[in-house]
């Protein structure tokens, strides 16, 4: 060391005799070996990192002839004397960051790997920590060496001397991780990703290699080796690389993950996928999600939006082994996902939560379609947008209404004028799917686009409820769909507003879907239970609907648009589903048990409902309801005589007395719909 020390004029005679020195002993039994290169490896450690680059070239061309020479005798099984000889190159490649150097290193490698591969056992275990610490690299040169090296080894290598390679194959997973994340290098980026997914085929296609591979640190049940050493890895790596990278790389990394769980799942045990979905569920972590909130938008946007969906279709897949693992899990980040103020990320919860029950309702379980309904419901409840009813302008600023509007509130609740809330959502497409950001305007960017005298903090909560109405309109949909099937409901109004033009009811009309949905798969009460968060959606959009002046307080403080705020079609669909849902269930002949509760429920709800309708004055707001009357007017006239032989007909229950009055001779509760018969009459 003393002769290296020299700035300009260091001399390296020693240094060659040390070299001479190793060669000549390595012939020495390994014990004895290992014991001198303890002292020599270090000397070389330190040589490799001397700033005189000369010197350091000379020290890596000493090792590279050392390391060639000593892995010709190869390595018997259980012993790791090659781990230590080659350790130098990682020591030089972590410590030395000369360019010159650090591709001289590299190219050892690769050139140990080209010649000596057959006779590597532990020193792949070096190898695969210098590639590591060059994937990172920003020189083009040495991360190009570097990882074609590594793909070589990856297809070439791994495929003719897996089992002298598998105490290291996790190291190799990592490191190609590690060029994935480069994000200076994006074309290796995908390749490694590709590799990656290469290794999968390697432990699907040799279990038994590392069931019987046994090493001192390792403490784990054979049937489980394939687990820890193989599929964990890979699948591990994936998520640090969906992780850390940008966009098309997570991306690619995202869609890897899941094809691999999708292609190889059916040889997974149950409790491996508990391991699994604990590192799927961190791409959802909010502690690791960006800082920075057009980031952290995006990532829920694209990230989380697809990973969402990647995992409803596994769940499909694998129900049997999944449903008791994974459901509770699913829904509860379900519930996470509507929650975070993002409106492709809530959209996305009601899409996938439908693709599972419609893919899937018919081997539900009681139990899972009990705890499906809890879901829904406490999705439902914590969307309410009741901030909409209550909310005041800051300071307590009154917002003035002039006569005119007094006027109006008294006169007409909705005009043609205001704008439904729902009229930025963007109809889903055909496969449900919005993987990519919407095209055209969110929620939240109709706030910001609306007048500029909503302050930031105004302007954040009314994206949030616009959010939350998005949510509730979406969800009473799903309802709609999972009961009944996509798209039955819109034929059957369809079908009835041209029976109502034809001015007769065809009571021979038949929706071919009506059978594909899963109500004969819920129970009466589950059913109660939607129903209920219906009719809970209904009210509220009809006490907003109502509530003229807090629409003009909302609307003049930018809540929407240029004209007032309304909740008209969640006014009009949630009470349309949810009268679906009564009427199937009441000529149901299969729930005859539940017909009490049912025609009590269905009375009520269309007395509410009807006597509403009467106190509308504005036209558009009455036009909103054209295809609920057409439903229930529909439903009404389809009833069996049977079912209504106990019950006096409405049409000779009503008459007219002396003094012009109508009389009836009806219980009450079938006042409103003969009044309603009355009043359509009337408007015709």
């Amino acid at each position: 060391m003393d002769e290296l020390l020299s700035a300009t004029h260091p001399r390296m005679f020693s240094l060659q005799k040390i070299v001479e020195i190793s060669y000549y002993n390595m012939g020495r039994i390994r014990l004895q070996w290992s014991r001198i290169w303890e002292v020599i490896g270090d000397h070389f450690n330190k040589v490799g990192c001397n700033p005189n680059e000369d010197v350091a070239i000379f020290a890596v061309d000493s090792l590279r002839q050392l390391s060639m020479k000593f892995l010709e005798k190869g390595e018997l099984a259980n012993f790791r004397f090659q781990k230590d000889f080659l350790r130098p190159f990682e020591h030089i490649m972590k410590r030395n960051r000369s360019p010159t150097i650090r591709d001289m290193v590299v190219r050892c490698i690769a050139q140990m790997v080209n010649s000596q591969a057959a006779n590597i056992r532990s020193g792949w275990k070096n190898i695969f920590s210098v590639f590591h610490l060059a994937a990172s690299d920003q020189d083009e040169s040495i991360v190009e060496l570097a990882f074609q090296t590594t793909g070589h080894i990856v297809t070439i290598v791994f495929e003719k001397h897996f089992p002298a390679t598998i105490d290291s194959f996790q190291d190799a997973v990592k490191c190609l991780s590690e060029f994935a994340c480069n994000a200076a290098f994006p074309d290796t980026s995908m390749e490694a990703i590709r590799l990656i997914r290469h290794c999968a085929k390697y432990v699907s296609d040799r279990p038994q290699a590392f069931k019987e591979y046994t090493s001192d640190d390792m403490n784990v049940a054979p049937e489980d080796r394939v687990w820890v050493r193989g599929w964990f890895p890979i699948l591990f790596e994936l998520s640090c690389i969906i992780n850390r990278c940008k966009l098309d790389v997570r991306t690619r990394g995202l869609t890897v993950m899941f094809e691999i769980m999708k292609t190889y799942g059916h040889t997974y045990e149950k409790h491996w996928w508990q391991d699994l979905f604990r590192i799927v569920f961190r791409i959802f972590d909010n502690m690791k999600l960006p800082e920075q909130q057009t980031e952290k938008a995006e990532w829920m946007t694209t990230t989380c939006n697809h990973a969402l969906y990647a995992i409803c279709d596994v769940f499909t897949q694998y129900l049997e082994v999944l449903s008791d693992v994974l459901l509770d899990d699913i829904f509860a980040q379900l519930y996470w996902c509507v929650q975070q103020d993002n409106e492709q990320l809530a959209r996305s919860v009601t899409n996938c939560l439908e693709n599972v029950v419609i893919l899937n309702g018919e081997k539900f379980t009681l139990e899972i379609w009990d705890k499906t309904c809890n879901c829904m419901l406490d999705i439902f409840k914590t969307t309410i947008p009741h901030t909409l009813l209550t909310w005041r302008p800051v300071g307590g600023e009154t917002v003035p209404v002039s006569p005119s509007s007094v006027r109006e509130k008294q006169l007409d609740t909705i005009s043609q004028k205001s704008v439904d809330i729902h009229d930025s959502v963007h109809p889903r497409s055909s496969d449900k799917r919005q993987i990519l950001p919407i095209v055209g305007s969110t929620a939240s960017e109709e706030v910001n686009k609306t007048r500029p005298t909503a302050k930031f903090p105004e302007q954040k909560l009314f994206g949030a409820l616009l959010i939350k109405c998005v949510v509730q309109m979406e969800l009473i949909q799903t309802i709609d769909n999972i009961v009944f099937f996509p798209a039955t409901s819109k034929k059957e109004d369809a079908e009835n507003l041209a029976a109502a033009q034809r001015d007769a009811v065809d009571f021979d009309v038949h929706v071919d879907t009506q059978d594909q949905g899963m109500y004969c798969f819920l129970t009466s009460q589950q059913l109660f239970k939607l129903l209920d968060c219906l009719l809970e959606s209904h009210r509220f959009a009809k006490a907003f609907n109502s509530n003229n002046e807090q629409r003009t307080a909302l609307w003049k403080a930018g809540f929407k648009g240029k004209s007032k705020p309304n909740l008209l079609k969640q006014e009009t669909s949630s009470l349309a589903c949810g009268l679906r849902v009564l009427f199937r269930m009441y000529m149901d002949e299969s729930r005859a048990s539940a017909w009490e509760e049912v025609q009590q429920r269905l009375l009520n709800v269309c007395s509410e409902a009807l006597s509403y309708f009467l106190t509308l004055t504005s036209e558009s707001h009455r036009e909103a309801w054209t295809n609920l009357l057409l439903l229930f007017l529909t439903k009404v006239l389809k009833i069996s005589d049977d079912r209504v032989s106990t019950t006096p007909s409405i049409s000779s229950s009503i008459s007219v007395g002396q003094s012009g009055t109508v009389e009836w001779d009806v219980p009450y509760h079938h006042r409103n719909i003969a009044l309603l018969l009355l009043q359509l009459d009337m408007l015709q």
